[in-house]
């Protein structure tokens, strides 16, 4: 990990110079009915994109990176064992927030269109990030450091669920309202906040998903240890404000989790009326 490695807030931020571009260009942001309301932690949230406008930055953004094998790293051949467990356990994912009991449990917005796609990158880098509007990205160097499907599955679920969120677009309409600097910010990709709730969400789409729950906690255990004992961060905690009340939440999450799963197998969490 000599070179430069890119992190999830350049990509971003790459989104964020678009949003610029899009609101010079008379796109307006929306303000009605939609753009804010409650969010995915059951809190306000002032998105200020609307879904078309999220999605097309995310289309953007992703072939800017894709087009960039210098920086971001080529990309790894879909018939490939490596890019065909990483696109395996992404679809297991998405499938899960397509359940309508979990997409009510973690109070998804309604209206958004995702096209999700994932590739696989050949930077030894131990890093994923998921763009607006479903595009996602995994650094090779991240499957040597999960030691199963469950544990790369936590991933995984976690960068999906900042873009089921619209934490990217949460962070545009915070910048438009503050009228800063990207720079202050930016100082970290998300806030406690919103990465708890990629925790959160992120447990439960895992969960769902078939994979074992527990398998984040050690995961997340393992990135903190790796953390303590070097000076730089592993890149999947660059951005990722991280402590023991993380962990801690995430094992208060587990068993909830779990239950929940039980519960839905069993047919006593069924679908809301008119679904």
């Amino acid at each position: 990990m000599h070179a430069r490695m890119p992190r999830f807030r350049e990509a971003i931020l790459f989104c964020m110079s678009l949003a610029v571009a899009l609101a010079s260009s008379g796109c307006d942001f929306p303000s009605g009915p939609g753009a804010d309301g409650e969010g995915p932690g059951h809190r306000a949230q002032n998105l200020a994109l609307s879904p078309q406008q999220e999605l097309e930055l995310g289309r953007q953004a992703y072939k800017e990176v894709l087009s960039n094998p210098r920086e971001y790293g080529s990309v790894i051949p879909a018939d490939r064992p490596e890019c065909q467990r990483v696109r395996g356990i992404a679809q297991r994912i998405i499938h899960a927030a397509g359940i309508e009991p979990l997409q009510r449990e973690i109070n998804l917005r309604k209206g958004y269109r995702f096209e999700w796609e994932v590739n696989v990158l050949d930077k030894e880098q131990v890093n994923a990030f998921c763009l607006p509007g479903g595009k996602m990205v995994v650094f090779q160097g991240i499957l040597r450091v999960a030691r199963n499907d469950s544990q790369l599955a936590a991933v995984i679920s976690h960068e999906i669920a900042h873009a089921l969120a619209h934490h990217a677009s949460e962070r545009v309409a915070r910048k438009e309202m503050n009228h800063g600097a990207l720079g202050g910010i930016w100082s970290k990709a998300y806030d406690r906040q919103e990465e708890s709730e990629a925790d959160h969400i992120g447990l439960f789409l895992m969960t769902f998903a078939g994979y074992h729950p527990e398998e984040a906690v050690r995961f997340w255990e393992r990135m903190q240890q790796a953390a303590g004992g070097q000076q730089r961060l592993p890149e999947i905690l660059s951005d990722h404000p991280s402590d023991a009340r993380r962990i801690e939440d995430m094992k208060g999450w587990v068993p909830k989790a779990k239950a929940a799963k039980q519960a839905f197998d069993e047919g006593r969490i069924t679908p809301a009326p008119g679904k």
